[in-house]
């Protein structure tokens, strides 16, 4: 019997995640609660987001639809009053530009997608009741425009309902970021002026007394605008004016934003998103997965909201069909999935707060709140981010904020003591393994030990489409580990602190000839040095 999976939420998560799983062989139903096309804030995509789009076989459509194509951003922040640019180009030349879409074009075109793909899409119908009981399946009730109601029994519920987030609000799981208690006034403008070339397709990003502003390229000459304010401070102006005359009075505060709306027109009325960053304690339950800003959402500062609702669907999908189809996967997945997802919340976050807490633009109550050093209470994301800016190179933009704003000095003395490090063991490695006479390397003769901490486990890795079973190494620093190969895992198994690499090979290889012991030797010696570098081995005894 073909199990059935219902998707709330028909933007880009909810859409994604709909298409994977109907490709999957699942009977999809999809409950949207708008009639598309419909209005959306968020049209900045990222590079990490193409590879997505491309499996989805939408990126054809999306190349022909005329949006406008983003090589990065430029910014008035940090220290300097001028403005200045950075590029994918300089960390992803297989990506090295994404788009500035209109949201209410893209989300269709991938709704569509999900029909083609055969996802049974009903739109104009809310879910408006669900049950999540562990004891029976899961069960949603529909009401339709006209108000008619439906009961339906599902194997599966994927909530992508968005910041409405409709199962973490009734199930009281979302807890609010205090650090971004921020909000929003957005509208869009015909005629406004665009940065020169090469930036002209750039999202514009400016720093002001208030908080900051931003300004996204569109098609047909429209320009999406917007301020971010602290929103107790916005809260209360806007409960004494109108949002048009605050609107208008925050840009007139900046200074390169509104010279380029100085011939533009405004097409609506102003738009206010209040408080958005948040979490939820708890991502995977009985018959449930929340995706996207249905889950989490932070800050929109580096546009990374249709990223996590895209990269969360591709995991959730992952994870429903697992779960479905291997009862054995079911927990151990759901914490992967977790563990994938804050991940990728909690570098933005980190980035995000590193950026507000470095700027020296303006000085006004809204910079110096932000720039009180902001950790979480557990320390492990902290260090992940600081561990994955330092393998960054210098022009990435999360190593932007050291050379233009002024970072915390325990972030600035973190990232230089873990490249210091991680240069000192890739040099040492690189003095003991030679790749051309690697059956005579002196690295041979050493001694590894593993690092406190650090854990082999048989762990779900992401495959194709769904969760395997795979091999993860992890440590204190890296706790949501990282795949291994099996072949891998059993050489770091045998690490002991007391047999050489010599020894550990030949008992790794025993029976394998000395032909492909000889194509196998440089790979595995290079694991070792990738082990070393990144800390999992502490040391060698030579």
């Amino acid at each position: 019997m073909t199990q059935r999976i219902v998707v709330i939420g028909g933007g880009p998560g909810g859409s994604t995640a709909a298409t994977l799983l109907a490709r999957q062989g699942f009977s999809v139903t999809l409950f949207e609660r708008e009639v598309f096309p419909r209005e959306h804030v968020g049209e900045s995509l990222l590079p990490a987001s193409i590879p997505i789009l491309e499996t989805l076989g939408v990126i054809e459509e999306i190349e022909a639809a005329g949006f406008t194509p983003k090589y990065g951003a430029t910014m008035v922040w940090g220290r300097d009053l001028e403005p200045w640019s950075w590029h994918f180009a300089e960390t992803n030349a297989t990506y090295p530009h994404a788009y500035q879409v209109w949201r209410p074009t893209f989300d269709q075109m991938l709704l569509r997608n999900a029909e083609r793909n055969g996802v049974d899409v009903r739109q104009g119908c809310r879910v408006v009741e669900a049950d999540v009981e562990p004891a029976s399946l899961p069960k949603v009730t529909i009401e339709s425009a006209d108000g008619v109601r439906e009961e339906l029994e599902a194997d599966w519920i994927v909530d992508a309902s968005g910041q409405n987030g409709f199962l973490a609000t009734r199930l009281n799981l979302r807890t609010n970021d205090e650090f971004f208690r921020n909000l929003a006034v957005y509208s869009y403008f015909h005629g406004a002026e665009r940065l020169p070339e090469p930036d002209t397709g750039n999202i514009f990003i400016e720093a002001y007394e208030h908080g900051w502003s931003w300004a996204i390229p569109l098609p047909d000459d429209v320009m999406s605008i917007g301020v971010v304010v602290d929103a107790a401070w916005g809260g209360s102006q806007l409960g004494e004016r109108s949002a048009p005359d605050f609107y208008r009075d925050q840009l007139s505060m900046t200074d390169r934003t509104a010279g380029m709306l100085e011939q533009a027109d405004l097409i609506d009325e102003p738009r206010v998103i209040r408080d958005w960053s948040y979490t939820s304690q708890r991502l995977v339950g009985d018959g449930y997965i929340l995706v996207g800003d249905a889950a989490c959402f932070i800050d929109p500062l580096f546009s990374s909201g249709v990223h996590l609702a895209l990269s969360s669907a591709v995991l959730a999908s992952a994870y429903v069909t697992s779960a479905l189809r291997d009862p054995e996967m079911r927990e151990p997945a759901a914490e992967v999935y977790t563990q994938l997802y804050m991940q990728q919340y909690h570098q933005f976050r980190e980035m995000a707060a590193l950026f507000y807490a470095s700027n020296r633009t303006s000085d006004s109550y809204f910079w110096e709140a932000r720039r009180i050093t902001q950790t979480s209470d557990d320390v492990s994301p902290r260090e992940a981010f600081i561990a994955a800016v330092a393998g960054q190179p210098p022009q990435g933009y999360e190593r932007v904020v050291l050379e233009r704003g002024e970072a915390p000095p325990d972030f600035v003395e973190g990232v230089a003591a873990v490249e210091t490090e991680r240069q000192r063991r890739d040099s040492e490695m690189a003095r003991l393994i030679d790749s051309a006479w690697a059956d005579r390397s002196p690295i041979l003769d050493a001694v590894p030990r593993l690092a406190e901490g650090v854990m082999l486990a048989r762990k779900p890795i992401v495959g194709d489409g769904q969760f395997e079973w795979g091999a993860v190494i992890s440590s204190p620093t890296r706790p949501q580990g990282a795949p291994i190969s099996m072949l891998i895992a059993a050489l770091a198994t045998r690490i002991d602190g007391q047999h050489s690499v010599r020894s550990l090979l030949d008992d790794l290889l025993d029976g394998v000839d000395q032909r492909q012991r000889a194509e196998l030797l440089p790979g595995l010696l290079t694991a070792l040095r990738v082990l070393y570098v990144d800390g999992m081995i502490a040391h060698w005894e030579m």
